[in-house]
């Protein structure tokens, strides 16, 4: 852990908000504009190689949602937890689908449930209810229809 941890902080001194160990595993909160280009060195750096993004969720919190990528290398066979924090009025967040295509539908779950836009996303509407849902189900303030 300590190499993944001092690579990271080495090559983004001036993203990396917090370093925290999370059941082992390390976990970065980083600046949400620099989300992008962190992922694509975490999945294209020879020594991390985080290849597959295992899941990709959101945790609202009273004053901000945070939102969580779960990484993994297969090869190398470590985790690594990053999370970027977005403002509740103005929630939205750089799309990662340019580093892992697997980002496409997790990005569009989470819109779906809490209504985070994903900048530069190719195709952000809902996936799971029907287009004509109104409001965000997983919200904290959300009132059933």
């Amino acid at each position: 852990m300590e190499t993944i941890k001092n690579i990271i902080e080495e090559h983004f001194p001036n993203s990396i908000e917090a370093f925290e160990e999370v059941f082992g595993k390390p976990t970065f909160t980083v600046k949400a504009s620099d989300i992008v280009k962190i992922c694509r060195f975490l999945k294209e750096n020879p020594d991390l190689y985080f290849d597959y993004l295992m899941s990709l969720t959101a945790v609202e919190w009273p004053d901000r949602f945070d939102v969580v990528y779960h990484l993994y290398s297969i090869e190398k066979k470590h985790f690594l937890t990053l999370k970027i924090k977005t403002d509740k009025e103005n929630c939205e967040v750089p799309s990662v689908t340019s580093v892992w295509n697997a980002a496409n539908w997790q990005e569009r779950e989470v819109f779906d449930m809490f209504g985070i836009r994903f900048d530069g996303h190719p195709n952000l509407k809902r996936i799971l209810l029907e287009p004509t849902w109104e409001g965000f189900p997983l919200r904290k303030d959300y009132v059933e229809q």
